[in-house]
Protein backbone atom coordinates (compact mmCIF):
# COMPACT_ATOMS: atom_id res chain seq x y z
CA UNK A 1 0.00 0.00 0.00
CA UNK A 2 1.26 3.46 -0.86
CA UNK A 3 1.10 6.59 1.49
CA UNK A 4 0.33 9.94 0.80
CA UNK A 5 3.57 11.15 1.76
CA UNK A 6 5.54 9.25 -1.70
CA UNK A 7 3.33 11.29 -3.67
CA UNK A 8 1.76 14.42 -4.10
CA UNK A 9 2.23 15.40 -0.13
CA UNK A 10 5.92 14.53 -0.28
CA UNK A 11 8.38 17.26 0.34
CA UNK A 12 9.95 19.12 -2.11
CA UNK A 13 13.16 19.18 -1.11
CA UNK A 14 15.43 16.34 -2.45
CA UNK A 15 17.25 15.23 0.63
CA UNK A 16 14.19 14.79 2.76
CA UNK A 17 12.20 12.94 0.13
CA UNK A 18 15.05 10.81 0.25
CA UNK A 19 14.91 10.54 3.81
CA UNK A 20 11.54 9.67 4.15
CA UNK A 21 11.30 7.17 1.12
CA UNK A 22 13.65 4.78 3.18
CA UNK A 23 11.32 5.26 6.13
CA UNK A 24 7.75 4.93 5.09
CA UNK A 25 7.82 1.61 4.19
CA UNK A 26 7.65 0.62 7.50
CA UNK A 27 4.42 2.32 8.69
CA UNK A 28 2.91 1.53 5.00
CA UNK A 29 -0.17 -0.24 6.31
CA UNK A 30 -0.38 1.99 9.18
CA UNK A 31 -0.11 5.22 7.11
CA UNK A 32 -2.65 4.27 4.47
CA UNK A 33 -5.11 3.52 7.40
CA UNK A 34 -4.93 6.71 8.84
CA UNK A 35 -5.20 8.27 5.18
CA UNK A 36 -8.14 6.38 5.11
CA UNK A 37 -9.44 7.55 8.42
CA UNK A 38 -9.09 10.88 8.21
CA UNK A 39 -11.36 12.14 5.34
CA UNK A 40 -14.16 9.71 6.75
CA UNK A 41 -13.25 11.55 9.71
CA UNK A 42 -13.95 15.16 8.19
CA UNK A 43 -17.45 13.93 7.00
CA UNK A 44 -19.99 16.95 8.16
CA UNK A 45 -23.62 18.12 7.26
CA UNK A 46 -21.92 20.76 6.04
CA UNK A 47 -20.20 20.99 2.52
CA UNK A 48 -17.63 23.71 3.26
CA UNK A 49 -16.44 22.05 6.51
CA UNK A 50 -15.48 19.28 4.29
CA UNK A 51 -13.95 21.59 1.44
CA UNK A 52 -12.02 23.92 3.99
CA UNK A 53 -10.89 20.44 5.31
CA UNK A 54 -10.19 18.51 2.28
CA UNK A 55 -8.15 21.29 0.88
CA UNK A 56 -5.90 21.84 4.21
CA UNK A 57 -5.20 18.27 4.80
CA UNK A 58 -4.38 17.22 1.38
CA UNK A 59 -2.47 20.42 0.51
CA UNK A 60 0.83 18.82 0.70
CA UNK A 61 1.97 18.55 4.00
CA UNK A 62 4.75 15.88 5.52
CA UNK A 63 2.54 14.55 8.31
CA UNK A 64 5.31 13.83 10.68
CA UNK A 65 3.56 14.39 13.43
CA UNK A 66 1.24 11.37 12.81
CA UNK A 67 4.48 9.35 11.54
CA UNK A 68 5.65 9.80 14.54
CA UNK A 69 3.28 8.67 16.24
CA UNK A 70 2.97 5.37 14.07
CA UNK A 71 7.07 4.71 13.95
CA UNK A 72 6.85 5.53 18.17
CA UNK A 73 4.09 3.14 18.58
CA UNK A 74 6.25 0.43 16.89
CA UNK A 75 8.98 0.97 18.78
CA UNK A 76 7.33 -0.45 21.64
CA UNK A 77 4.41 -2.99 20.16
CA UNK A 78 3.36 -4.86 17.20
CA UNK A 79 -0.85 -4.22 16.26
CA UNK A 80 -1.80 -5.67 13.49
CA UNK A 81 -0.84 -3.85 10.40
CA UNK A 82 -3.29 -1.00 9.77
CA UNK A 83 -5.07 -1.49 12.91
CA UNK A 84 -5.40 -0.64 16.31
CA UNK A 85 -5.81 2.95 18.18
CA UNK A 86 -2.64 3.94 17.19
CA UNK A 87 -4.15 4.77 14.14
CA UNK A 88 -6.79 7.08 15.72
CA UNK A 89 -3.90 8.70 18.13
CA UNK A 90 -2.57 9.55 14.28
CA UNK A 91 -5.52 11.27 12.96
CA UNK A 92 -5.86 13.14 16.18
CA UNK A 93 -2.48 14.79 15.99
CA UNK A 94 -2.96 15.86 12.26
CA UNK A 95 -6.62 17.29 12.69
CA UNK A 96 -4.73 19.00 15.83
CA UNK A 97 -2.19 20.27 14.19
CA UNK A 98 -3.76 21.30 10.73
CA UNK A 99 -6.82 23.19 13.09
CA UNK A 100 -3.41 25.23 14.40
CA UNK A 101 -2.63 26.00 10.51
CA UNK A 102 -5.69 27.25 9.92
CA UNK A 103 -6.01 29.64 12.79
CA UNK A 104 -2.39 31.02 12.30
CA UNK A 105 -2.73 32.09 8.25
CA UNK A 106 -5.63 34.21 9.84
CA UNK A 107 -3.43 35.42 12.45
CA UNK A 108 -0.65 36.13 10.22
CA UNK A 109 -2.25 36.99 7.75
CA UNK A 110 -0.54 34.57 5.05
CA UNK A 111 -1.35 34.14 1.51
CA UNK A 112 1.17 31.27 0.60
CA UNK A 113 1.43 27.97 2.33
CA UNK A 114 3.22 24.83 1.23
CA UNK A 115 3.40 26.85 -2.55
CA UNK A 116 -0.18 27.27 -2.75
CA UNK A 117 -2.69 29.61 -1.68
CA UNK A 118 -4.02 29.24 2.04
CA UNK A 119 -7.58 28.81 3.18
CA UNK A 120 -8.30 32.45 4.70
CA UNK A 121 -6.99 33.20 0.73
CA UNK A 122 -9.47 31.23 -1.02
CA UNK A 123 -12.42 31.15 1.59
CA UNK A 124 -11.79 34.14 3.40
CA UNK A 125 -11.12 34.76 7.72
CA UNK A 126 -14.16 33.53 9.25
CA UNK A 127 -14.34 30.24 7.65
CA UNK A 128 -11.13 29.31 8.20
CA UNK A 129 -11.26 29.86 11.66
CA UNK A 130 -14.61 28.27 12.28
CA UNK A 131 -13.32 24.78 9.92
CA UNK A 132 -10.10 25.48 12.34
CA UNK A 133 -12.62 25.20 15.96
CA UNK A 134 -14.39 21.83 13.82
CA UNK A 135 -11.16 19.74 13.37
CA UNK A 136 -10.11 21.05 17.07
CA UNK A 137 -13.23 19.76 18.51
CA UNK A 138 -13.27 16.28 16.06
CA UNK A 139 -9.79 15.47 17.30
CA UNK A 140 -10.91 15.72 21.06
CA UNK A 141 -14.02 13.49 20.02
CA UNK A 142 -11.31 10.83 18.61
CA UNK A 143 -9.22 11.79 21.49
CA UNK A 144 -12.50 10.50 23.65
CA UNK A 145 -13.03 7.76 21.79
CA UNK A 146 -9.26 5.80 22.68
CA UNK A 147 -10.57 6.01 26.52
CA UNK A 148 -6.79 6.87 27.71
CA UNK A 149 -7.30 9.14 30.83
CA UNK A 150 -3.59 9.91 30.49
CA UNK A 151 -3.63 10.31 26.64
CA UNK A 152 -6.54 13.21 26.82
CA UNK A 153 -4.60 15.10 29.70
CA UNK A 154 -1.55 14.87 27.84
CA UNK A 155 -3.10 16.32 24.77
CA UNK A 156 -5.70 18.72 26.24
CA UNK A 157 -2.74 20.08 28.36
CA UNK A 158 -0.41 20.36 25.40
CA UNK A 159 -3.34 21.65 23.24
CA UNK A 160 -4.33 24.74 25.72
CA UNK A 161 0.14 25.43 26.25
CA UNK A 162 -0.14 25.54 21.74
CA UNK A 163 -2.63 28.03 21.93
CA UNK A 164 -0.95 30.21 25.30
CA UNK A 165 2.08 29.78 22.96
CA UNK A 166 0.59 31.82 19.98
CA UNK A 167 -0.96 34.49 21.79
CA UNK A 168 2.58 34.89 23.08
CA UNK A 169 3.86 34.99 19.80
CA UNK A 170 1.59 37.56 19.04
CA UNK A 171 2.29 39.93 21.98
CA UNK A 172 5.56 39.61 21.09
CA UNK A 173 5.34 41.12 17.67
CA UNK A 174 7.62 44.04 17.56
CA UNK A 175 9.77 43.86 20.39
CA UNK A 176 13.47 44.07 19.49
CA UNK A 177 14.44 43.33 22.64
CA UNK A 178 12.82 39.75 22.84
CA UNK A 179 15.75 36.95 24.68
CA UNK A 180 16.78 33.72 23.46
CA UNK A 181 15.19 32.19 25.99
CA UNK A 182 12.09 34.21 25.67
CA UNK A 183 12.18 32.89 22.34
CA UNK A 184 13.19 29.71 22.93
CA UNK A 185 10.10 28.87 25.40
CA UNK A 186 7.05 30.27 22.59
CA UNK A 187 8.92 27.57 20.01
CA UNK A 188 8.62 25.32 22.74
CA UNK A 189 5.28 26.31 23.28
CA UNK A 190 3.80 26.62 19.54
CA UNK A 191 5.60 24.67 17.63
CA UNK A 192 7.91 21.53 19.37
CA UNK A 193 4.77 20.46 22.07
CA UNK A 194 2.73 18.53 19.35
CA UNK A 195 5.76 16.60 18.06
CA UNK A 196 6.58 16.16 22.21
CA UNK A 197 2.85 15.34 22.54
CA UNK A 198 2.79 12.57 19.21
CA UNK A 199 5.61 10.76 20.48
CA UNK A 200 4.72 11.04 24.26
CA UNK A 201 1.02 10.06 23.73
CA UNK A 202 1.95 7.25 21.43
CA UNK A 203 4.32 5.74 24.42
CA UNK A 204 1.19 5.95 27.09
CA UNK A 205 -0.69 4.15 24.70
CA UNK A 206 1.23 1.31 24.20
CA UNK A 207 1.68 0.82 27.48
CA UNK A 208 5.13 1.61 27.75
CA UNK A 209 7.72 1.75 30.82
CA UNK A 210 8.25 5.06 32.40
CA UNK A 211 11.39 4.82 31.08
CA UNK A 212 10.86 4.38 27.55
CA UNK A 213 7.79 7.23 27.77
CA UNK A 214 10.19 9.49 28.61
CA UNK A 215 12.63 8.83 26.22
CA UNK A 216 9.92 9.47 23.24
CA UNK A 217 8.67 12.59 25.08
CA UNK A 218 12.08 13.37 25.08
CA UNK A 219 12.64 12.65 21.52
CA UNK A 220 9.26 14.57 20.46
CA UNK A 221 10.38 17.85 22.29
CA UNK A 222 13.94 17.70 20.64
CA UNK A 223 12.91 16.87 16.73
CA UNK A 224 10.28 19.77 17.25
CA UNK A 225 12.69 22.77 18.39
CA UNK A 226 15.22 21.44 15.56
CA UNK A 227 12.39 21.69 13.06
CA UNK A 228 11.10 24.99 14.36
CA UNK A 229 15.06 26.42 14.32
CA UNK A 230 15.44 24.97 10.32
CA UNK A 231 12.25 27.23 9.98
CA UNK A 232 13.43 30.07 11.49
CA UNK A 233 16.94 29.29 9.50
CA UNK A 234 15.15 28.85 6.24
CA UNK A 235 13.37 32.41 6.66
CA UNK A 236 16.83 33.97 5.89
CA UNK A 237 18.99 31.84 4.23
CA UNK A 238 16.36 29.74 2.05
CA UNK A 239 14.07 30.43 -0.32
CA UNK A 240 10.38 30.13 -1.55
CA UNK A 241 10.65 26.87 -3.07
CA UNK A 242 12.62 25.19 0.16
CA UNK A 243 9.60 26.84 2.76
CA UNK A 244 6.37 26.81 0.01
CA UNK A 245 5.82 30.48 1.29
CA UNK A 246 7.31 33.69 0.86
CA UNK A 247 11.06 34.44 2.12
CA UNK A 248 10.99 36.97 4.75
CA UNK A 249 7.29 36.52 6.25
CA UNK A 250 8.83 36.87 9.95
CA UNK A 251 10.17 40.13 9.27
CA UNK A 252 7.40 41.14 7.57
CA UNK A 253 4.85 40.08 10.45
CA UNK A 254 7.44 42.05 13.23
CA UNK A 255 8.62 38.72 14.74
CA UNK A 256 12.19 38.15 16.08
CA UNK A 257 13.32 34.53 15.44
CA UNK A 258 17.25 33.48 16.52
CA UNK A 259 19.01 34.89 13.67
CA UNK A 260 17.76 38.42 14.22
CA UNK A 261 17.91 37.95 18.10
CA UNK A 262 21.48 36.51 17.62
CA UNK A 263 22.37 39.49 15.11
CA UNK A 264 21.55 41.95 17.17
CA UNK A 265 23.53 41.36 20.06
CA UNK A 266 26.58 41.11 17.52
CA UNK A 267 26.70 43.48 15.15
CA UNK A 268 27.48 46.99 15.40
CA UNK A 269 25.23 49.73 16.87
CA UNK A 270 24.55 51.43 13.41
CA UNK A 271 23.33 47.98 12.19
CA UNK A 272 21.80 47.06 15.19
CA UNK A 273 19.51 50.51 14.12
CA UNK A 274 18.86 49.36 10.73
CA UNK A 275 17.12 45.95 12.17
CA UNK A 276 15.26 47.32 14.71
CA UNK A 277 14.00 49.90 12.30
CA UNK A 278 13.19 47.31 9.80
CA UNK A 279 11.40 44.87 12.24
CA UNK A 280 9.12 48.10 12.95
CA UNK A 281 8.53 49.06 9.61
CA UNK A 282 7.43 45.32 9.06
CA UNK A 283 8.72 45.81 5.39
CA UNK A 284 10.12 42.64 3.21
CA UNK A 285 11.20 46.50 1.09
CA UNK A 286 14.30 45.84 3.90
CA UNK A 287 14.98 42.20 3.45
CA UNK A 288 17.84 42.63 1.26
CA UNK A 289 20.05 45.08 4.39
CA UNK A 290 18.67 42.80 6.60
CA UNK A 291 19.69 39.16 4.46
CA UNK A 292 22.53 41.46 4.97
CA UNK A 293 23.30 42.53 8.15
CA UNK A 294 22.18 38.92 9.39
CA UNK A 295 24.21 36.91 7.41
CA UNK A 296 27.69 38.86 8.02
CA UNK A 297 27.07 38.89 11.68
CA UNK A 298 27.15 35.00 11.91
CA UNK A 299 23.70 34.29 13.37
CA UNK A 300 22.48 31.83 10.65
CA UNK A 301 25.88 29.66 11.19
CA UNK A 302 24.55 29.42 14.66
CA UNK A 303 20.91 29.26 13.92
CA UNK A 304 21.67 25.84 11.89
CA UNK A 305 23.93 24.74 14.70
CA UNK A 306 21.21 25.02 17.41
CA UNK A 307 19.10 23.34 14.91
CA UNK A 308 21.70 20.86 14.16
CA UNK A 309 21.95 20.44 17.82
CA UNK A 310 18.36 19.62 18.99
CA UNK A 311 18.61 17.08 16.11
CA UNK A 312 21.58 15.24 17.96
CA UNK A 313 19.70 15.75 21.14
CA UNK A 314 17.05 14.08 19.70
CA UNK A 315 19.14 10.39 18.32
CA UNK A 316 20.54 10.92 21.59
CA UNK A 317 16.81 10.06 23.28
CA UNK A 318 16.39 7.24 21.95
CA UNK A 319 19.02 4.98 23.66
CA UNK A 320 16.77 3.52 26.37
CA UNK A 321 14.47 2.05 23.49
CA UNK A 322 15.06 -1.13 22.08
CA UNK A 323 17.47 -1.48 18.86
CA UNK A 324 14.87 -1.89 16.20
CA UNK A 325 14.48 -0.79 12.55
CA UNK A 326 11.65 1.40 14.02
CA UNK A 327 13.92 3.24 16.24
CA UNK A 328 16.58 3.06 13.49
CA UNK A 329 13.62 5.01 11.75
CA UNK A 330 13.51 7.59 14.70
CA UNK A 331 16.83 7.95 14.55
CA UNK A 332 16.88 8.72 10.82
CA UNK A 333 14.04 10.95 11.03
CA UNK A 334 15.89 13.32 12.98
CA UNK A 335 17.72 14.12 10.17
CA UNK A 336 14.46 14.99 8.24
CA UNK A 337 14.26 17.98 10.84
CA UNK A 338 17.48 19.56 9.61
CA UNK A 339 17.51 17.75 5.86
CA UNK A 340 17.90 21.12 4.09
CA UNK A 341 20.31 23.13 5.83
CA UNK A 342 23.06 21.47 3.79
Amino acid sequence: MTSSLTAASAPTATPTKGLLADILPLVADDFAAVDHLIPRQLSSDVALVEEIGRYIVESGGKRLRPLLVLLATRCLTQPEPGAGPHIRLAAVIEFLHTATLLHDDVVDKSALRRGRATANATWGNAPSVLVGDFLYSRAFQLMVSLGHLDVMRVLSDATNTIAAGEVQQLANIGNVHLSESAYREVIRAKTALLFEAATHTAALLAGAEPTQTEALRRYGLHFGLAYQLLDDWLDYAGTSADMGKNVGDDLAEGKLTLPVILALQSVSDTEAARLRAAIAARSVAELPVVLDIVARSGALDATRAAALAEAENARLALGALPNTPYRAALERLADVATARVG
